[in-house]
């Protein structure tokens, strides 16, 4: 009890951390005329409001005014939230990647602004614009600690657009109340603003953030004041039909097809901070191809989630357990299965609902349901797939979630299974996050329960993260049970307990071409229970990086690697090549080099390459990327990884490439076209995706979509489709 005590205080202490006292507001003037998105802040009510001013640098120093500042006035009214915004430049360069809506910030010219309208420091909602008047709307989650927190892929109707002057632009919003969630008659909002501007190389924040904390982390945030409380969200209901048809030619088993799809989604606000999402019969055809990837470990790959339906309050779902090891939910597990003879495959989704978002000032809800197809010549049984989750915000900023996950076999069909009926999964989770961001952590216990499983069934874990300007570090200790399992989750493998620390130490040069350098190390520990906790894996990463003023990165890692194989294994995935025996211990080093260049560029380019040891035999890696901006039309990329694997006899030996080029051309801010070519021979695959997008009303679309696919070896056909997509956005 004493130790709970303890524990108790110190999550306290953590997560009430006082934050910097000088707190930055403004007050949003309520108006009763309308205005106009046109760029031009000309209506006379914008001398009426206040301004967000006075900006701080970002980089390359955080201790300073921006040197060119912006400004950004709000004004509201019943039904809508309009934003003037003037950024002052020093010329009319700008670097900008395409016309396409949802760009990344990064490297081009563009002004963001974050709202946490329940003024919680977890979740914020993001708005983004750039001199062309390209605009960007996302979901910040998890405070803000990381990317896996940082979605552009939420969609929402709003307007605006940008002028370009001599020396500056200016941008005109208006973003409808109803894209908000927020508390009927809230007076008050956290509000910050982040910009890039590559003419003077200088990133800044209207609240001053330390270069350390991500510069869109919702710690750091002043208020928008309301000038009278805000009412009761009347927002309306939203329908999505679409209408898609294809046809398809499996040519490797000579079977052609067409079809004729007809569904759609609904959007529905419950009261002013609840979402219920509908979907029947959906249809992800015009969604991006997956990224394929070179694998050269024992474990299968995440790759990110691209479908709209599972974005929005994703991370009410996703962030429970670990992410990289043992995490229950992960969203691409429903409507994609696997065939007879292992092929990843689609499985349709017949109908599914979601309701999300804030019950109670502090308590965030979040359920689904959705049934998937039975398709009995793949063996794929019917399945409904279910979540609840609780999310209660403690302290500051700190919460604890439950959840209860349920996969569950529909029919009865011959081919299913006993073992196979069901899957559920509960547990509980702490998540820390201290007020200042210098501490966080997370722990939490799960539980899975599966047909004739009894005992080592449970996942549990624990970290925590230290972070300041100086001195960074982090400890994690997961345990995975060897029948814990998630059918709807990612466990990358069972039967491990996992220990980690890792170390950092930064520097900060001034009046050095160097912005800032550092020294860490991170080992890695792996044991496996079932085994006398015999020692299965160890890796120890000691590394050098240094980010330069001129936006530049240059990484040195030194890796020593030891694996104990329980079960043979082929490194380089050859379909009948021998694999190096079981019960073997390997010891392995290796070293490697990342540069990447200026990505402000119009010509921007990264290479990592990597020598050393690779299990018995020697590994030579290169890994190239790059990047031609033709403004502001076309953006080309290549992705290239070359991957040479040498054993010694009789082991297979091998060359791995991936070649990836990737052609986005912008006819206009409302036609694109994109085409991914990916070639890999560890796939055996050569794939042309080619996708025509035009937009003809406000998130409402009319896709094209070709896709074609070629064995490597013999460079014979496998599979192509013409899809044909029509979505149309109506609120009613």
């Amino acid at each position: 009890m004493r130790i709970l005590c303890l524990l108790a205080s110190l999550f306290y202490f953590l997560g009430a951390v006082s934050q910097d006292h000088t707190q930055k507001s403004f007050t949003v003037k309520y108006i009763t005329e309308t205005i106009v998105p046109d760029g031009i802040l000309d209506e006379p009510i914008w001398e009426e409001a206040e301004s967000a001013a006075n900006f701080w640098e970002y980089f390359p120093v955080d201790s300073i005014q921006a040197r060119k500042q912006s400004e950004i006035k709000m004004l509201y009214d019943e039904t809508n939230l309009y934003i003037g915004i003037t950024v002052y430049t020093e010329g009319k360069n700008y670097a900008i990647q395409s016309l396409k809506r949802d760009f990344r910030a990064g490297n081009s010219d563009n002004i963001t602004l974050l709202f946490d309208t329940f003024n919680d420091g977890n979740n914020a909602f993001l708005f983004g614009t750039n001199p062309y008047g390209v605009r960007r709307e996302g979901l910040v989650s998890g405070g803000g600690l990381d990317l896996s927190g940082f979605t552009i892929s939420w969609d929402v109707k709003w307007r605006g657009e940008s002028r370009i002057y001599e020396d500056y632009y200016t941008s005109e919003l208006v973003i409808p109340l109803t894209s908000f969630k927020f508390r009927e008659g809230e007076n008050r909002w956290r509000f910050n603003s982040y910009r890039f501007d590559t003419q003077s190389n200088e990133s800044s924040t209207w609240v001053r953030i330390p270069q350390n904390q991500n510069i869109f982390g919702l710690t750091f945030m002043g208020d928008m004041i309301f000038e009278k409380p805000l009412g009761r969200s009347r927002t309306p209901l939203a329908l999505i039909p679409y209408v898609n048809t294809s046809w398809s030619n499996d040519r490797e088993n000579s079977i052609e097809d067409t079809s004729f799809k007809v569904g759609g989604d609904a959007k529905v606000s419950v009261g002013n901070s609840m979402n219920l999402d509908i979907t029947l019969n959906p249809d992800f055809s015009q969604v991006e191809v997956d990224d394929q990837v070179t694998n050269l470990t024992r474990f299968e790959v995440s790759l990110p989630e691209k479908r709209q339906f599972f974005i929005d309050n994703n991370d009410l779902f996703a962030s429970f357990g670990d992410s990289r090891d043992a995490n229950p939910f992960f969203s691409r597990r429903i409507g994609i299965a696997q065939d007879t003879a292992g092929n990843t495959i689609e499985n349709s989704i017949i109908a599914g609902a979601r309701l999300s978002g804030k019950l109670t000032n502090d308590l965030r809800l979040g359920f689904f349901s959705i049934q998937t197809e039975e398709d009995a010549g793949n063996e794929i049984a019917g399945n409904n797939n279910s979540m609840l989750a609780l999310q209660h915000l403690v302290f500051s900023r700190s919460n604890i979630g439950m959840f209860f996950i349920n996969r569950q076999s529909t029919g009865d069909p011959d081919f299913l299974a006993e073992e196979n009926r069901y899957n559920r999964v509960a547990g509980i989770d702490y998540n820390l996050i201290s007020a200042d961001n210098v501490w966080s952590g997370q722990y939490y216990l799960h539980k899975s329960f599966s047909p004739g499983v009894e005992g080592r069934d449970w996942s549990a874990g624990a970290s925590m993260r230290y972070n300041s300007r100086n001195y960074s570090g982090s400890t994690k200790w997961v345990y995975i049970g060897e029948n814990f399992d998630s059918d709807l989750g990612f466990v990358r493998r069972t039967d491990i307990v996992k220990g980690l620390a890792s170390f950092n130490r930064a520097f900060w040069p001034e009046d050095s071409f160097i912005n800032t350098h550092s020294f860490g190390v991170t080992p890695v520990f792996i044991w496996r229970p079932t085994q006398d906790y015999q020692n299965t894996d160890y890796s120890i990463f000691s590394q050098w990086e240094a980010r330069f003023r001129n936006r530049e990165r240059l990484q040195l890692q030194w890796s020593n690697r030891y694996t104990y194989l329980f079960d043979s294994f082929d490194p380089t995935g050859s379909e009948d090549g021998l694999e190096l025996p079981a019960d073997t211990e390997y010891h392995y080093n290796s070293f490697q080099v990342e540069y990447q260049s200026d990505a402000r560029r119009i010509l921007a380019y990264g290479v990592e390459t990597t020598v050393g040891d690779f299990y018995n035999g020697e590994r030579f890696s290169v890994e190239g990327n790059l990047a031609l901006r033709i403004q502001p039309k076309a953006f080309i990329s290549m992705q290239l990884n070359y991957d040479k694997i040498t054993l010694p006899d009789p082991y297979p030996s091998a060359d791995i490439w991936l070649i990836a080029p990737r052609f986005e051309l912008t006819f206009s801010k409302s036609l694109f076209l994109s085409t991914l070519v990916q070639y890999s021979n560890q796939r055996d695959n050569f794939g042309v995706n080619a996708r025509l997008q035009w937009r003809f009303a406000p998130l409402s679309d009319l896709f094209l979509v070709y896709t074609d696919n070629y064995y490597v070896d013999r460079f014979s056909p496998r599979f192509r489709s013409v899809n044909l997509k029509f979505t149309y956005w109506l609120n009613i």
